[in-house]
């Protein structure tokens, strides 16, 4: 699970899909929606028959299979499918020959599954991919559809479950939860640093309003906050019937609330669209929570905010470069062999070295 960012240390977002159990050898386009073309219209690549022998349709290439996903997965898997195999190893080119003579492949949201990586796979037997996680901007569609690999993913996660992190971030933020919890461990009960505010009638703003965003402004406004939402699509009906006041823009937004969380998918449109500029439209000592996807946040932006006093704080789950850091051990390691094993962030050091 994601490590959270400044504020807390659990997650919400490792959950796991359902394993087709009939991979097809017959090329078809993929499940998901298919590419953008030029000017935003979709396009659909014309399907076509790659010359490598389908893999086995009683093996199944799991990668990403860390400890906590085997401990669930693995028997049923077996047993359902009992030629095939786990790997902790990431999905990538080098990587993609682990699933030769397998007709399906489990990825998780970091694999890489590029066409380069695709082809590989097509050549490898695979005929399907199932993400085990709702996000596929790591996906090349286009390329999936022209080797014939389908596509499949988890439709949604539990919007109550990642709606509550959010909240639970920013109550850790503002209680000082972390840093209280490391002081009483230590032996220091001293209050200085760490006084918050009461949430009750805060401003809240509340970025998409899809499942989670609605269950988030639910969430929010049931412990007295005012919540304030937008959407690019409009906020829905039942959410202002409900006392939610829609934002006519983004900006508004920003600069009305005491507290902003995320809750918009990764797309070209949205890809650091927390940046400077936006942060500066911020109101002055607001706080961002981000449970959604870490390249949302443009991460030297918000460290010069706190640098500058300009944010209270910023609690996140996620991190716009985890690929090489997130699901993986690195406390034991010294700076040296961090800095060898490759992947790591100095920049997240020092996002962490802030209180809040």
């Amino acid at each position: 699970m994601h490590p959270s960012i400044s504020a807390c240390a659990t997650s919400s977002h490792g959950r796991v899909g359902s394993i087709p159990r009939s991979p097809s050898a017959r090329p078809r386009p993929p499940l998901l929606p298919p590419a953008r073309g030029a000017g935003g219209a979709r396009s659909t690549p014309t399907s076509t028959s790659t010359s490598a022998t389908a893999g086995r349709a009683d093996a199944v290439a799991v990668f990403s299979a860390k400890p906590y996903v085997r401990s669930f997965l693995e028997a049923d898997l077996m047993t359902a499918f009992p030629a095939s195999r786990l790997t902790d190893a990431h999905l990538r080119l080098e990587t993609a020959p682990l699933a030769a003579g397998c007709a399906s492949v489990v990825a998780f949201v970091n694999d890489d599954l590029s066409a380069p990586v695709l082809a590989a796979l097509a050549e490898a037997g695979v005929r399907l991919v199932a993400l085990r996680c709702a996000g596929y901007d790591k996906v090349d569609l286009a390329a999936a559809a022209s080797l014939g690999v389908r596509l499949t993913r988890v439709p949604s996660y539990s919007p109550s479950s990642i709606a509550e992190h959010a909240l639970a971030l920013a109550l850790a933020l503002n209680r000082h939860i972390p840093r209280a919890h490391a002081r009483a461990r230590e032996g220091d009960y001293e209050l200085s640093g760490l006084v918050g505010y009461e949430m009750k009638g805060k401003s809240v703003g509340i970025v998409g309003t899809g499942a989670i965003g609605t269950e988030a402004a639910r969430l929010f406004a049931g412990i007295g906050c005012a919540v304030t939402a937008f959407d690019v699509r409009g906020v829905p009906a039942d959410l202002v019937q409900a006392g939610i006041s829609p934002a006519p823009d983004l900006p508004s937004l920003l600069a009305s609330s005491d507290i902003v969380s995320l809750h918009v998918p990764l797309l070209p449109s949205t890809r650091k669209m927390m940046d400077a500029a936006a942060l500066a439209t911020l109101k002055p000592g607001a706080a961002l929570i981000n449970v959604s996807r870490g390249a949302l946040v443009d991460t030297a932006a918000v460290t010069r905010a706190l640098e500058e006093g300009r944010m209270s704080g910023f609690a996140a789950d996620v991190y716009e470069g985890e690929a090489s850091l997130f699901f993986q051990d690195w406390g034991d390691a010294s700076w040296a062999s961090r800095v060898q094993r490759g992947g790591w962030d100095p920049v997240l050091s020092y996002l962490l070295s802030f209180p809040k």
